[in-house]
């Protein structure tokens, strides 16, 4: 299975391509034909531009930060000199506003991001934030990762991130998809863009759990042998328990849960509540709604309290 880089995606509903480039050929698609959907600022750059350099990271930050309501396309004059000569740009860098067909606004030289955020303040004044947008696409990539299918989920929420980079549901949403895709190191990195005040939110945390279960689980072995082992030795708690991590890391949640409540059923205190513990964090990666949270939760229950 192939999960997608952040920050790409398609056909979640959200604007695809929020920054991106442009060239003679494409000008009309990109900005004339876009901005009558809504405001497009067309960036005209040059790789010799010291000023532009300095504008590029100021603009794609207010961009992202206006969430939709806007895009930035970029055109570098070397390349593509037609365009930039036809409107008259002499000095850049140099940054249109189209709305509606039409250049309806600009400004020239490297603003500082106060001035770029009122620019785009002004030219967005009265639209709609496609907020309530992005929480029925998420419903979507939930939807999508319920019936088994992490890349499409994965595509969503890249989508999503593609607007709203900070957005912590999909942030963990997208760290899931590559946990379940057995790809580790692109899930720490995901969770990584987590700032660190918001870290201890529930659903970062729950992908983190994950994670750590998901590398507990290359230390224990096989589950064949583990299995053998249980079977030889039904007492045998430490395999009993390795062989649970080794099942949740398969996607065998129910199984991994009954080797722990056998743990705690035969006994309670074998290390240190060790069983009851593990299950607790199998709770968190799973999600309080997962059918195996709330079956094992009653069986944990009806084991503990009778």
């Amino acid at each position: 299975m192939t999960i997608i880089d952040q920050g790409t995606g398609t056909g979640a509903g959200l604007p695809p391509d929020l920054i991106k480039d442009t060239t003679t050929q494409t000008f009309v698609k990109d900005v004339i034909e876009e901005s009558k959907r809504q405001p497009v600022l067309i960036d005209f750059w040059a790789p010799w531009c010291g000023p532009c350099k300095q504008l590029t990271p100021i603009i794609e930050k207010a961009v992202r930060a206006a969430k939709g309501k806007v895009k930035l396309v970029k055109m570098n004059i070397d390349e593509h000199p037609a365009i930039p000569g036809q409107m008259g740009i002499q000095s850049i860098p140099a940054v249109i506003a189209f709305v509606n067909g039409q250049p309806a606004d600009g400004f020239m030289g490297a603003v500082p991001e106060s001035q770029v955020t009122g620019f785009i303040d002004k030219l967005t004044k009265g639209m709609p934030s496609p907020e309530g947008d992005i929480t029925e696409i998420l419903k979507e990539a939930e939807a999508a990762m319920a019936a088994g299918d992490p890349a499409t989920a994965a595509s969503i929420y890249a989508e999503v991130l593609s607007v709203d980079a900070t957005n912590l549901t999909a942030l963990a949403g997208l760290a899931r998809c590559y946990v379940t895709a057995g790809a580790l190191e692109q899930a720490k990195q995901t969770l990584a863009m987590v700032p660190e005040s918001k870290r201890s939110d529930a659903a970062i945390s729950a992908v983190q759990t994950m994670i750590d279960l998901a590398e507990q689980a290359k230390d224990v072995g096989p589950v064949a042998e583990l299995e053998q082992k249980v079977a030889a030795n039904p007492l045998d708690h430490q395999a009993r328990f390795d062989l649970a991590v080794a099942l949740n890391a398969s996607g065998k949640r129910a199984d991994a849960a009954g080797h722990l409540l056998e743990i705690v059923k035969r006994d309670r205190k074998w290390d240190d509540d060790g069983a009851r513990k593990k299950l607790i964090q199998f709770f968190e990666a799973w999600g309080p709604e997962d059918d195996a949270t709330v079956d094992s939760r009653k069986r944990l229950s009806t084991i503990l309290f009778s």
